[in-house]
């Protein structure tokens, strides 16, 4: 049997702290938006920080199907990007201490690395452990972006607005199997998905990452500077008007996103949210039409 203490290390100075909140998200799974790359991203940018944790990277990779990046440099390598997946140890605004995990998604062991995470919560006595990232959906950019809230026992999300999902079966992620096994072991686990316009989700879109920080905010207390990630998502919905001015194809399907999203707001039927009232593209139809403005992003 393997110690699932060996897939990490622990800080010497680890802290002791007084029931944390832990905040995480791994690269590699569905993110529309970037959402929850750059939210963890964000804070880990404005807020002080260190390093309490660090998980054996050789055991839980594939590096075949995710190559680091090396530097060559005349007639020899100089450097490799050493990929890093581990927990941080935060204050937020008013001081409170918090903890923060980020890194690739693990490829191999995922299991181990769930009961490694769970001693890690309680060597931490972590109170609650909190996810987010994007999901692509049929909503426009210019009404408020949703959030499906998931978590390990349903007390801990009784005044969320109802999930638009009903039972259904995906493609797994570490990020869920957390949740399902360390809440199945008592820790509480709650999780938000921000509703990503589908056009975006291959853009970096800061507005997801504000509203994802926002709902973490209002479900475990903590305060986070947010200037700097609104005025990317002010920046960005700026470039993106521009975009639709410029398109008349834009606009129309811009346009019947809108009417579909008041439609289901104001609580039409079923049936009538699926009336042809305007012409919709597809989504690669629509996706496409963004191609040049995401390449214009890429080279900024």
């Amino acid at each position: 049997m393997f110690d699932p203490k060996d897939l990490y290390e622990l800080a010497d100075d680890a802290p002791e702290l007084a029931d944390p909140v832990l905040l995480y998200h791994f690269d590699g799974f569905v993110d529309a938006g970037s959402a929850g790359r750059l939210a963890l991203g964000h804070l880990l940018a404005e807020l002080e920080h260190r390093v309490v944790a660090t998980f054996d990277v050789d055991r839980l990779l594939d590096y075949r199907s995710r190559r680091p990046i090396m530097t060559f440099d005349t007639d020899r390598w100089v450097e490799c990007e050493s990929p890093e997946l581990a927990v941080h140890v935060a204050k937020d605004a008013t001081g409170t201490e918090f903890l923060v995990m980020s890194g690739p998604e693990p490829d191999r062991e995922w299991e181990l690395f769930a009961k490694a995470v769970a001693a890690l919560t309680e060597r931490l006595k972590v109170s609650k452990l909190v996810t987010l990232h994007g999901i692509p959906m049929a909503v426009p950019h210019t009404r408020p972006l949703g959030i499906t809230m998931h978590a390990s026992r349903p007390e801990l999300i009784n005044n969320a607005q109802s999930s638009v999902f009903g039972r259904v079966q995906v493609p797994g992620s570490v990020a869920a199997l957390l949740e399902l096994r360390l809440g199945a072991q008592g820790h509480d686990a709650l999780g938000y998905a921000v509703h990503v316009p589908h056009y975006l989700s291959q853009a970096e879109y800061p507005t997801a990452a504000v509203s994802g920080l926002e709902a973490v905010t209002r479900g475990t207390g903590l305060v986070f500077p947010m200037d700097a990630l609104r005025e990317a998502a002010r920046r960005t919905t700026t470039e993106i008007e521009e975009q639709i001015r410029a398109s008349s194809e834009l606009s129309t399907a811009i346009s019947g996103l809108e009417q579909q999203y008041d439609a289901f707001a104001a609580g039409a039927e079923r049936e009538n949210l699926m009336a042809e009232t305007t012409p919709m593209p597809t989504g690669d139809e629509l996706a496409a039409q963004f191609e040049r403005f995401l390449a214009e992003r890429d080279d900024e």
